[in-house]
């Protein structure tokens, strides 16, 4: 196994780089968040790495830190997710607001993917929250949270709502995302909608 990469960037695309070290270089497939926190070309980086194996080949896969391999690997064992749909996962969101989506069991965030539908985010929902909330918890108080029903509902509602005004999911959660997680969900919206002007 393959734990992590340390070397010059070689190259990079929209769907990885690839990562020159001992003289070797690696074709390292990365979420789109994770190639904005790599180095320019020429520069050294260190990536956490995943080797998945198929049977057609191998396929190294790439994360800015630990937490993300540990939630890409999570994904990869629900039923109907591939490396290719948790990629996307991870591209779209940053860790923490995936967990969070799981602890509070946002379906609908989590189905603007694409290629991810509501019945299979629903089912990483079911598979990864009590898995999520244990791993977390700890270090992300909101989880534990999210997943009790405290925290969670003005954010989820106050993303639905601006949703329903025309946002797409990946704003919505970009507006609302650092907002204190107890306001009322009118004067939240009220403040994400401030904020994008």
């Amino acid at each position: 196994m393959i734990e992590r990469l340390r070397g010059s960037v070689v190259h990079r695309d929209a769907e990885g780089a690839v990562i020159a070290a001992s003289g070797v270089g690696f074709r390292v497939e990365m979420p789109a968040l994770s190639l904005r926190a790599l180095p320019p070309e020429g520069s050294e980086a260190q990536v956490f790495t995943y080797l998945h194996v198929k049977e057609d080949g191998l396929q190294l896969f790439g994360f800015a830190s630990e937490e993300e391999r540990a939630l890409f690997l999570l994904m990869l064992g629900v039923t109907k997710v591939g490396p290719k749909l948790a990629l996307s996962v991870l591209s779209m969101f940053p860790p923490a607001a995936v967990v969070r989506a799981l602890a509070a069991g946002d379906a609908a965030l989590l189905s603007s993917v694409s290629g991810l539908g509501r019945k299979t985010a629903e089912r990483m929902i079911l598979e990864l929250k009590d898995k999520v909330v244990e791993k977390w918890a700890a270090r992300e108080p909101s989880v534990q949270s999210c997943a009790v029903g405290v925290v969670s509902d003005a954010p989820v509602l106050a993303r639905a709502a601006l949703q329903e005004l025309g946002l797409s999911a990946v704003e919505a959660e970009q507006l609302v995302r650092d907002l204190p997680p107890d306001l009322p969900v009118g004067e939240m919206v009220k403040q994400a909608l401030t904020r994008r002007r």
